[in-house]
Parts: structure tokens; C-alpha cells; sequence
């Protein structure tokens, strides 16, 4: 058990995790290069740099273990630019690959770490666990599709779990591996597979669930209530960007226009005017019209998260132009009872808490509910 000794901590970034959000590709497994000529920029150092940041503030500054990473991009950078010292086990090519991951966790389970913290998405967790036998495993969120329990919340929660962990003081779970097929998600078909399960640190509310996916008569009737009350207020002649989900979904139908199940579009006065919108597509239109704007979404079933899961094309820079009291929340009160509160990941903490507070909730026809939305960064504090 870590905290009689010291111990060994397997830590490794996946360079192109996360880059496909904000251009729409649903996530980069494959597409890295396609993410980069679209413009993609990388996300998963900057996540990877802000647990790291929060694990040297909780150890003030020598963090109580030997740190084993991969080389370069994969970890060796951020470890050098922060002075944090360490050694690294594998060098990977200049185009990093999965099979990177692998030889860098197969190092890791020879050396017998106590802990492997990874940054990146389902795709990197999957990576990670076919390698690390019975090791513990605790991923710091930088994908675009996170539906795997091994992840933290936050970057910052994940040092907090990292660090109660290797001091003793918690324990793990199992928790479910699960990924997405991307062929199919690109196509807006979501098929979910259950890869295996591995052991993480656990503490109530810093690690995520498992998305859950709801299915009942039920909830169909609350999806078309809330469809048939957003079908009014759309009427105002603002221009809608409405995020990924099947109850945005119904009120895209239920106005007449396709929707992009997996993705984000925008509708003004029942005509779709841009379909699965990137980032850029987003920041396009709203330099180019005179008019209101507001954003849908609704949260990710068991996880509660509005933004910063499958969304990123919602970016930080649109946030800010359309304004974050423009957020109109809808949840059918299934899903909702299931949360304790909202959260908002959207790799800006300053938006993140801008946007954070008591919200309401469209939950059906005319109905609505209140629900405090937390900025991620921040759950650890509470």
C-alpha cells in the first residue's frame, strides 16, 4: 500500500488527445493529422501542466515520488519546463502513437509503479489498461469523449486523488473502460463498447461516472415537452447553436430541421444555417451576424457535464461573444434528479467559473428547475 515507502508514479501525456473537438472531428483517434490541417491545436500538455501545478502546490513542491514518463511531448517536456525531476523509460518517435503508450506502460508495469496518471481520452485509457495488468490507473480528462469511470474530473482533481493515493490515503475502485467506435460517432451513430475494467483512486465527486444513456417512455415525453417549448422561444428570431444529445435532437424534429446528432449546429427561424459547426465555423458566423445568439445544451447522463465533454466545437472564445448568460440548460427530470450539480470543463477556468452558479433547467413544457453549475477546477475545494 503507497505511504510506507516511496513511491513510483508511471505518468505520460497522449500528445493529440482532445485536438479533434474543436474542429468537429468528434475526436482524433486516426485523424491527427487531419485535426492539425483543420487547425487543431493541442490541449492535452496545458491539462496535463495544470494537475501537475496543483499536485506541486499540494506537496509544496516535492511531490513524494519517483516519476517514470515517456520521453519529449509525451511527458519529459512539461516535466522539465516545471523542474519536477524524473526519468524517462521510453523515447518515443516524432509522431507519437498509441503504440507509444503501450511500450511506455509495459515499462511502467516492469517497474512495478504504484499509480499510472495518464492525460488524454477513452482512446489513451484504453491504450494504458491493455498494458497495465492489475496497476492502478487515474486519467487526467483531455479527450473529446470521455465515457470511461477512470477519469478525474479536473486536472486538478486528478491531483488530488494522485496524491491521496500515493500518500495512502485512499483507496481504489474498479471502474469500467469504455470507448466509442469513431467511424461510427463521425457518422453520428453512437456505439459504446466495454473494454475491460482497471482499478483508480477513488474519492466521492472527483471521479467522473460512466455516461449513462436514458431510455424510457418517460423520458421520450419530457424530450418532446421541452422540444415543443423550445420550439416557441426559438421563434424570436435569434440564431440557436445547439450542442450534441438526443433531447436537442428532438427539437431540431420537431421544427423540421436535420440535426447533427454527435455534433453542433445552428438553427434560426426553423432553418438549419450551419451543420456539425466547428470551432472556427462558430467563431465565423458570429463575426458575420446582427442579431442574438444563444446556446443549448444539455448535460451528459450520470457525468453532469454541460460543457467540455463532446462539445468542445463550444469553445471558451464563443462562450465569451455570445456571453455566458445566454446558456439555456434542458434536462429531462430523469437525468437531472440523478445529479447532484452541473459541471462546466471547458479547458478556461475563468469561464468555467463565469458560468458557474444557480441555473435553471428547462425540464418540460413551461417547467423548469434549478441547479447549481460547478466550474470543474473548482469541485476539489468544495
Amino acid at each position: 500500500m503507497p505511504g510506507c515507502r516511496r513511491c513510483k508514479l508511471g505518468f505520460l501525456i497522449n500528445p493529440i488527445a482532445g485536438m479533434g473537438g474543436a474542429v468537429g472531428l468528434k475526436g482524433t483517434d486516426g485523424v491527427a493529422a487531419l485535426a492539425e490541417r483543420l487547425g487543431a491545436a493541442p490541449v492535452s500538455k496545458d491539462r496535463a501542466e495544470r494537475a501537475f501545478r496543483r499536485l506541486l502546490e499540494l506537496s509544496r513542491g516535492d511531490i513524494p515520488a519517483q516519476l517514470l514518463t515517456a520521453g519529449g511531448p509525451m511527458g519529459e517536456g512539461l516535466l522539465q519546463e516545471l523542474d519536477v525531476e524524473h526519468y524517462v523509460v521510453h523515447t518515443p518517435r516524432e509522431k507519437t502513437t498509441a503504440e507509444d503508450t503501450k511500450r511506455t506502460c509495459s515499462v511502467f508495469a516492469s517497474e512495478n509503479v504504484d499509480l499510472i496518471l495518464f492525460c488524454g481520452g477513452d482512446g489513451t485509457a484504453r491504450d494504458v489498461a491493455s498494458v497495465s495488468g492489475d496497476m492502478p490507473i487515474l486519467g487526467i480528462p483531455s479527450g473529446v469523449k470521455m465515457h470511461s469511470g477512470v477519469f478525474a474530473v479536473s486536472p486538478e482533481a486528478a491531483a488530488d486523488l494522485a496524491f491521496g493515493y500515493i500518500k495512502g490515503e485512499l483507496r481504489t475502485r474498479e471502474t469500467e473502460i469504455a470507448d466509442v467506435d469513431e467511424e461510427h460517432y463521425r457518422k453520428g451513430e453512437l456505439v459504446v463498447r466495454l473494454y475491460g475494467t482497471a482499478r483508480t483512486p477513488y474519492l466521492p465527486a472527483l471521479v467522473q461516472q460512466r455516461k449513462q444513456v436514458y431510455a424510457s417512455s418517460d423520458e421520450e415525453h419530457f424530450k418532446l415537452e421541452i422540444a415543443q417549448f423550445a420550439r416557441e422561444f426559438m421563434s424570436d428570431g435569434s440564431y440557436y447553436i445547439l450542442g450534441a444529445g438526443t433531447t436537442t435532437a428532438k427539437i431540431a424534429e420537431l421544427i423540421g430541421c436535420e440535426k447533427t446528432l454527435l455534433g453542433v449546429d445552428v438553427i434560426r427561424n426553423g432553418r438549419t444555417v450551419l451543420k456539425d459547426a466547428s470551432e472556427s465555423d462558430l467563431l465565423e458566423l458570429l463575426g458575420e451576424i446582427d442579431g442574438g445568439v444563444r446556446i443549448i445544451v444539455s448535460p451528459i447522463g450520470a457525468q453532469g457535464f454541460i460543457l467540455g465533454r463532446g462539445n468542445q466545437q463550444i469553445s471558451p472564445r464563443v462562450l465569451r461573444i455570445v456571453g455566458p448568460e445566454k446558456l439555456i440548460l434542458i434536462a429531462t427530470p430523469h437525468k437531472l434528479r440523478d445529479l447532484k450539480y452541473l459541471l462546466v470543463d471547458t479547458g478556461d477556468v475563468e469561464i468555467d467559473r463565469a458560468l458557474a452558479g444557480r441555473r435553471q433547467v428547462v425540464t418540460g413544457y413551461r417547467m423548469a428547475q434549478l441547479k447549481e453549475v460547478r466550474a470543474a477546477s473548482d469541485v476539489f475545494k468544495a
